[in-house]
């Protein structure tokens, strides 16, 4: 009895379907494995160890094992200096306080025994300028190294008055902001103060500063001319905002604008200069700057 084929063919052509289907679906997989494989490996690639803080670390402390804890990160994670291996600073001594978490850094630490200079505590590309300041100009004396602070010139500034003779204003202008304060007086690692007892505390006045080449500059030939006055700024902020120098037109442009208010100029209208002129029996007036007939 022959096989009627045009009876099993929809089931010929779905078993067909099918396999090409599991076929598909197959490929498909092993390319994802693939893929998948290939992005594991190129990430294992960008991986890098680093060293972390296991817990609070203070300053002054030398450093053990238990305080230390290797983990991997991103390279693009990494920050500059950073320790990648634990026997590298083990028994080094912290310059500041690290956070637990905190990736360890070779310039916050220094080998023990070893006396550590302000040279090491620049940071690269600055310089550091000594300058004076006073009770009222350090903040009441509470800057400490490692703030950051604005820095504010008085300095007198010559002007020409209305009646053409030249005066000299004092006037206050900002010189830079967020800069690091990098020692006060002799004292240049930030140390926590005592728990047990109360310290106390001579307020120096000197404080030196990390600045670049130009800043450096500039700040000596504002000194030279005027005072220097400094701003203590948050842990937290570095934004940089606008200023503008400060004058007595300023001043007054601020606290009291109406009293700056320019008023208008009225105009006086002037009486004309006329001459009288006799012309046989009869008199004119005549407007002075008038042409005769």
């Amino acid at each position: 009895m022959p096989i009627d084929i045009k009876k099993y063919l929809p089931l010929i052509i779905a078993a067909a379907a099918g396999l090409i289907a599991v076929v598909l679906i197959n490929a498909y997989l092993t390319q994802q494995k693939q893929l998948a494989a290939n992005e594991a490996v190129a990430g294992q690639k960008n991986l890098t160890n680093v060293v972390i803080a296991a817990r609070d670390i203070p300053s002054g402390a030398a450093l053990k094992e238990d305080m230390l804890k290797e983990v991997s990160v991103n390279r693009n994670m990494l920050q500059p200096r950073a320790a990648q291996s634990t026997d590298r600073v083990v028994d080094m001594v912290s310059l500041a306080p690290i956070s637990k978490g905190e990736q360890i850094l070779m310039n916050k630490l220094a080998m023990a025994g070893r006396e550590v200079s302000l040279s090491s505590k620049i940071p690269p590309g600055k310089r550091a300028i000594t300058i004076p300041v006073d009770n009222v100009s350090s903040v009441g004396g509470m800057i400490r190294p490692g703030d950051h602070v604005d820095v504010i010139g008085s300095v007198p500034v010559p002007f020409m008055t209305a009646e053409g003779k030249q005066a000299v204003q004092v006037t206050s202008m900002p010189l830079f902001q967020d800069i690091l304060v990098l020692a006060v007086g002799q004292e240049f690692t930030a140390v926590p103060a005592s728990q047990d007892k109360k310290e106390t505390r001579t307020i120096s006045n000197i404080i030196t500063l990390a600045l670049d080449p130009q800043q450096a500059n500039l700040i000596a030939f504002a000194q030279e001319q005027g005072k220097i006055r400094l701003v203590l700024r948050s842990p937290g902020d570095s934004q940089i905002q606008p200023a503008v120098p400060a004058g007595w037109d300023a001043l007054f442009r601020n606290v009291m604008p109406p009293a700056v208010k320019e008023e208008p100029v009225q105009q006086v209208a002037r009486p004309e200069k006329t001459v009288e002129i006799y012309r046989g029996g009869s008199k004119e007036s005549k407007a002075l700057g008038e042409k005769g007939e």
